[in-house]
């Protein structure tokens, strides 16, 4: 129960879905935990139920005054900031390439992969004058399969896994570590208007997707909230520190390849295409 203690965790996207699931799963391990969004009334009530180690920052991370105000007030009241989550982040704004806006990719890149260099940027003097402390993006296995999703946030998601391995690297030679983590499907309000506890609707959302996955995925079911708490438990935690520089990749199979009974199938296909030739 103490794998995070005495540790100080900032975590942007923190009001619901995997950033929710972050947070609560850090305040048990010991960490004290600064939530951040934009939506001050879900932030708030999270850190009621989190109880005094937890506090909400109201942040646009896409602003960089935001990002270095969050950063301050935390080592104001803390101290200290061992871990920043970098979990803030939405659907694309993308559609297809040849009509897409500008401005359209312009929000995808400074939300999924400016922000994160904004945290680096303002929270790693403090890391680096301790000799400690990590940061962990939270990409998707977008950055590494193409049509799973639409390509400004397919290619911001790449960026990001990139600018993991750079700051790594540059980081590591001071103690810091970074890392990043590529969720497969998730079952969080992001596919959806629900807001974080319209349960009826996360339901809605999985029975969707597992009507699909089992085309892509060879493991069953959505990956869930909670799966990538835990993996980002353990990145942030002592049981991690000559982990750096890593992806890890939470998607019940999807990058492994297609589903053996997928591949079966057609395998039988092609042969009975070949034999009628």
């Amino acid at each position: 129960m103490d794998r995070l203690r005495n540790k100080v965790a900032i975590i942007t996207g923190g009001t619901s879905g995997i950033g929710r699931a972050c947070a609560i799963r850090f305040a048990a391990q010991g960490a004290r935990v600064v939530i951040s969004g934009r939506r001050r009334d879900l932030g708030e009530t999270l850190a009621r139920k989190l109880g005094t180690p937890a506090v909400f920052i109201a942040a646009d991370v896409t602003a960089e005054g935001d990002v270095r105000s969050l950063i301050e007030q935390t080592l104001e009241r803390f101290g200290q900031i061992d871990c920043v989550v970098s979990n803030a982040g939405s659907g694309s704004a993308t559609g297809r390439l040849a009509v897409s806006a500008t401005s359209d990719f312009d929000h995808d890149l400074a939300l999924h992969v400016k922000a994160p260099f904004l945290a680096i940027r303002y929270a790693s003097a403090s890391m680096v004058a301790r000799g400690q402390g990590c940061f962990i993006h939270m990409s998707s296995i977008s950055a590494h399969r193409a049509g799973y999703n639409r390509f400004g946030y397919e290619v911001a998601k790449a960026a990001l896994v990139q600018l993991t391995r750079c700051a790594a690297i540059e980081l590591g030679e001071k103690g810091v570590r970074v890392n990043s983590i590529s969720p497969g499907p998730t079952l969080t309000p992001i596919f959806g208007e629900a807001a974080a506890g319209d349960e009826r609707h996360l339901r809605t959302i999985e029975r969707a997707f597992n009507s699909v996955l089992p085309r892509i995925q060879a493991m069953p079911g959505m990956v869930h909230a909670e799966d990538i708490a835990d993996a980002a438990l353990f990145l942030a935690s002592d049981e991690a520190r000559y982990v750096n520089g890593h992806d890890l990749i939470v998607d019940g199979g999807i990058s492994a390849g297609r589903p053996a009974r997928v591949m079966q199938s057609d395998w039988l296909e092609l042969r009975e295409l070949l034999g009628s030739g």
